[in-house]
């Protein structure tokens, strides 16, 4: 199994902006606090405002924010929204798949991998990954 570093990059800088609701931020200050590539994440949250996951303001008062509440994003919605297909073979959905004699019973159990991801991603929440008290909590006042 592989996690693509879009879906990483993705989840965390979406973390970053649950634990401020309030106010915007740059890609450049989530790179930093995340310690990732700024010109990959800038095409990620590119990827991320195209699903309706964040929302952007443009100006000296702009930046990022959540495009809904935290505890309705899951998992599942950002690895679909960057990398689309949550497991593929080959780079091929699996829901084609079919090989004939003593491999004929492989792709059922590929899926069946599959549907336990789904199942897993789809019901882990932002809100559900984050620190005890961390939802809204500003920097300066976790300082």
């Amino acid at each position: 199994m592989h996690i693509s570093a879009k879906a990483d990059y993705a989840t965390r800088a979406l973390l970053e902006l649950a634990c401020e609701p309030g106010r915007p931020l740059t890609c450049e200050a989530i790179a930093s606090s995340q310690d990732i590539p700024f010109r990959f994440l800038k095409s990620v949250v590119g990827e991320l405002r195209k699903a309706g996951l964040v929302r952007s303001q443009r100006g000296c008062e702009g930046g990022y924010w959540l495009g809904r509440p935290a505890g309705e994003i899951t998992l599942l919605d950002i690895v679909r929204a960057v990398d689309g297909e949550v497991i593929t073979l080959r780079g091929e959905s699996l829901g084609g798949l079919d090989y004939p004699g003593p491999a004929a019973g492989l792709p059922a159990l590929w899926r069946q991998v599959e549907a336990s991801a789904v199942a897993l991603l789809g019901g882990q929440s932002l809100t559900s990954l984050l620190p005890s008290g961390a939802l809204g909590q500003s920097r300066a006042d976790a300082a």
